[in-house]
């Protein structure tokens, strides 16, 4: 909207970023994305979205994103990117987020952290996501932390179509329920936030409105399609000992290892109370399975 001050949204070329800002922009919000200088824009401008080219690893650049924003949703991850950077990202990065809206005196930060990160300093990008809820606290940074659950549609979505396919991959237990959201859903959340009636420093499980587990997931989303689906699962012994033989060249597959074993312990799981106090209602696993299989057109 005309003179209304930006939401700038750190992460915006991502998946989870990129339906951050159309959730915005829904909402008639005026928007400003801090992209990375080697990274295209053009979708993003071509929204009318404001472009600050900046990195996580440079204060200076996070400062000048932030000056003059209404608010600041971060969905920047350097663990899904897996690259050099990825930790850096993870620490130094979210730090500067931190100590740059601190400094500029930002009034809302919206997070996405993750469900449990605070119990879980064994998974190292969970507990990643818990030391920057803590860094934002101790600079007394304005801020909110959305915690979700796992991802199911870029877990069941991963080559293709799932239905049609016939098969799911998954890490760790198939039988242990634990949560899962949708991404367009918590990026309506994440949108909804900005404005939000939130208590500075509040932290909100996020999920559907009860744990399943993969098989029952598999399940539920067979029946949109003329064939059961199987669930191809990695045990977490098997991802163990990946994770240490890899250890030095791809340190990703010892993280979700670890992520793996503590789904097994079935403690991932949400409380939703706060959600629907704030969002309303939390999807079913009915519902969201099927809208994931609407997507593909079951």
């Amino acid at each position: 909207m005309a003179g209304e001050k930006p939401v700038l949204v750190v992460g915006a070329t991502g998946y989870l970023g990129s339906q951050v800002v159309d959730e915005l922009l829904k909402r008639g919000k005026s928007v400003r994305a801090l992209v990375r200088r080697s990274s295209n824009a053009d979708k993003l401008q071509a929204k009318g979205v404001e472009i600050a080219r900046g990195d996580m690893l440079d204060v200076a650049s996070l400062i000048a994103a932030m000056t003059g924003v209404a608010a600041v949703i971060s969905t920047a991850a350097g663990y899904t990117r897996n690259d050099k950077n990825a930790e850096a990202i993870d620490t130094f990065g979210n730090s500067n987020l931190a100590v740059a809206a601190n400094h500029v005196g930002v009034k809302r930060f919206v997070l996405i952290s993750i469900l449990t990160s605070d119990q879980t300093p064994q998974v190292p990008h969970f507990w990643h996501k818990k030391l920057t809820e803590d860094k934002l606290q101790e600079l007394g940074v304005p801020f909110v932390a959305l915690r979700p659950g796992a991802f199911f549609d870029q877990i069941a979505g991963m080559g293709g179509d799932p239905i049609e396919k016939g098969r799911i991959m998954w890490l760790g237990d198939k039988s242990k329920p634990l949560t899962f959201v949708l991404t367009s859903d918590l990026a309506a959340y994440l949108a909804q936030a900005v404005d939000a009636d939130i208590v500075d420093g509040e932290r909100i499980d996020i999920g559907w409105s009860r744990p399943v587990s993969m098989l029952e997931a598999a399940d539920l989303a067979s029946k949109h399609g003329d064939k059961p689906i199987k669930v191809m699962a990695v045990p977490t012994g098997v991802l163990r000992v990946m994770g240490k033989v890899t250890a030095k060249f791809v340190p990703l597959v010892s993280d979700m290892a670890s992520m793996a074993a503590w789904f097994d312990t079935g403690r991932y799981v949400a409380n939703t109370s706060r959600q629907e106090e704030v969002f309303g209602p939390a999807p079913t696993p009915e519902d969201a399975i099927a809208r994931f299989a609407g997507r593909f057109g079951h």
